[in-house]
């Protein structure tokens, strides 16, 4: 569905370091990094497609965090979900909503929320049934 997204950011070295973090957790792997630019990109392991880049807005302007914005990224597991969390609040991510299960979505959504250094919300989410969590 998606060929790639972009998380602006305003300090490239901050969100590298947090992002590089958080993705790992979730199997993704670096495609390229760029400070020139500055950019960094992820994928799935052996996956062209899609991407998740981070860098500095491309019209030279401030970034700022979206209103209603929100990228949820795909766990394999609940503990995945605890630990990316964990991770991402280790490295400068504030909380915007502790692991647990949300059944208003459905039965099984299990996710966390929260924002990167530059305020960006993302969520980390997983849709299996199961009570394995670390948490």
């Amino acid at each position: 569905m998606f060929s790639h997204v972009h998380v602006g950011v305003t300090d490239f070295e901050r969100a590298l370091a947090f992002y590089r973090a958080v993705l790992d957790c979730l199997g993704l792997e670096v495609r390229f990094c760029d400070r020139s630019r500055p950019w960094a990109g992820w994928q799935q392991p052996g996956e062209a497609r899609p991407l998740l880049l981070i860098g500095t807005p491309f019209d030279g302007h401030a970034h700022a965090p979206g209103n209603g914005q929100m990228i949820a990224l795909l766990a394999d597991s609940r503990a995945v979900v605890d630990r990316t969390y964990g991770t991402a609040l280790s490295h400068g991510g504030l909380c915007a909503g502790p692991p647990g299960l949300r059944p208003q979505y459905h039965a099984h959504y299990y996710g966390a929320y929260f924002r990167d250094p530059d305020g960006n919300k993302l969520a980390v989410v997983c849709h299996a049934r199961g009570a394995e969590s670390a948490g």
